[in-house]
């Protein structure tokens, strides 16, 4: 007879973090100021409910990042870049790239302030491990150039991603030419040397 009650609370639990997670996405989002006690408001739960689930903003942003994330992956497995041509497939990373890590510059920004590195890297594993699989196997299959390591060719890869976004909404160009570009830039990058 208690197991309903479990499943009940637990049920509550997970409507509370995803209403937390949310309202911090939305304050993000309108750049308002992040503080526990407007995240609970915004979520329309207690403090005491927010404390529950996270002791800090750098908790609540940390369980945000993870579910963009998430969101991001899905993106990234629909890409499915460990098949075909390398250069085919850092195409398609590169569009769900756009469509899921883009738009997130307050995340990144709230993030740099409130997180250390080592969780931000930590929460980003996932998604650095899946650029990293296609880049060895570019460089592999000589496709991609093998004179720079393949962590830095990671890293250049996100960083132009996130440029790319913020480039196109501070430049007022359209976000098909901001992709266009940065498609452009990552083959440039990426193409073996002769």
């Amino acid at each position: 007879m208690t197991e309903p009650a479990i499943d009940h609370r637990r049920a509550i639990a997970e409507r509370n973090a995803l209403a937390i997670a949310d309202a911090a996405t939305r304050l993000l989002e309108r750049r308002h100021a992040l503080s526990m006690a407007a995240i609970a408001a915004e979520a329309g739960v207690s403090r005491q409910t927010l404390y529950a689930h996270h002791r800090t903003i750098a908790d609540v942003l940390e369980a945000v990042v993870a579910r963009a994330v998430q969101h991001a992956l899905d993106g990234f497995d629909a890409a499915e870049p460990e098949h075909g041509d390398p250069g085919e497939a850092l195409e398609r990373l590169v569009a769900a790239s756009w469509r899921r890590l883009t738009g997130l510059g307050a995340l990144r920004q709230a993030s740099a302030e409130h997180l250390p590195a080592d969780r931000v890297q930590r929460a980003h594993a996932p998604l650095l491990a899946r650029v990293r699989t296609l880049v060895e196997r570019g460089q592999a299959e000589g496709e991609f150039r093998a004179d720079l390591d393949a962590d830095w060719l990671v890293t250049t890869y996100f960083a132009l991603v996130h440029a790319a976004d913020d480039h196109a909404r501070g430049s007022g160009i359209s976000r098909d030419r901001a992709l266009e570009q940065l498609s452009v830039s990552l083959r440039t990058l990426f193409a073996a040397r002769p």
